[in-house]
């Protein structure tokens, strides 16, 4: 086929012609792949609920492996994030514990 632009011969199964970068409206192969919504949620709630984002992350990125959707990224980043934000927690709790059992 044509650019219907520049009048290049491009590849029938092109989206965008490789000589002036105009879409050639050939939506066949452009990429409708999805992003895992478990991945975002667990993203989102790692920094709010860190054990319900990291239980979502790991089902997201199980998901994103199993379907062949995105997200992958963030379902690693939710699982990171819910666990730093626990053990921060475990350690406030420890100091809270020590501070306050030593003033009583």
């Amino acid at each position: 086929m044509y650019c219907k632009n520049c009048g290049n011969e491009i590849d029938d199964k092109a989206a965008i012609c490789p000589k002036c970068g105009v879409m050639t409206g050939n939506t066949s192969v452009v990429n409708t792949e999805k992003t895992n919504t478990l991945a975002i949620v667990g993203f989102v709630l790692s920094f709010l609920v860190a054990i319900a984002g990291l239980i979502c992350s790991i089902i997201g990125r199980k998901q994103c492996k199993e379907r062949g959707e995105k997200g992958m990224g963030l379902a690693t980043a939710g699982m990171i994030i819910s666990i730093v934000n626990m053990a921060f927690g475990v350690i406030y709790t420890i100091i809270s514990i020590a501070v306050f059992g030593a003033l009583l």
